[in-house]
């Protein structure tokens, strides 16, 4: 038998992690995500979802250990911190037992940027990168929308805080795109 040794999603055993300036950029392999799906004439209040109300359009909400992000009519993305060991799938089954619920953990890339100089540098690095109208795009909101050639979710976290799941075969690309607009930041160039 071979020894199989895990990876993330970047390609190494640990996490990637860069700072340029006052941002900071991690590889998240700890997140668990499931998504989760109403089926026809079940309601949005039928998922017991532990202290976690099910966000409406474009929005995100999180508790200290689950959040979610809607991804069309009746459809969410469950995300459990520090889960992605673990069969998250099923644990979300049991609180929506008449919902569909599909692992995803494996599927995404997910990154996370954080700024210590507040909003700004992270708003003029999702400015570089992604179509959001940032005036409307603060904490508790989510949204897909194109990254280069490729579609990602990108969720305000915090006023200072962004993550961005990107699907997990484009990993590097979008690791490229971030780090190298955030050194081209730091050094004060376009």
């Amino acid at each position: 038998m071979t020894d199989l040794t895990p990876i993330c999603a970047l390609g190494a055993e640990a996490p990637q992690q860069a700072r340029f300036g006052a941002l900071h950029l991690a590889e998240n392999p700890g997140l668990g995500l499931a998504s989760l799906a109403l089926r026809r004439g079940q309601s949005a209040a039928e998922p017991a979802l532990p202290d976690l109300v099910l966000p409406g359009p474009g929005g995100w909400a999180g508790t200290a250990g689950l959040a979610a992000f809607w991804t069309g009519p009746d459809m969410w993305m469950i995300e459990g911190p520090g889960q992605a060991e673990a069969d998250f799938a099923a644990q979300v089954k049991a609180w929506a037992p008449g919902a569909s619920v599909t692992e995803q953990t494996d599927a995404w890339a997910v990154i996370e940027i954080a700024s210590s100089a507040g909003a700004a540098p992270l708003e003029a690095l999702l400015a570089r990168l992604v179509n959001i109208d940032l005036a409307g795009f603060g904490p508790g909101r989510a949204m897909r929308t194109g990254l280069e050639h490729l579609s990602v979710f990108v969720i305000r976290r915090a006023e200072d805080r962004v993550a961005v799941l990107a699907m997990r075969s484009a990993a590097e690309t979008v690791w490229h795109a971030l780090t190298t607009v955030a050194r081209r930041q730091e050094r004060g160039g376009p």
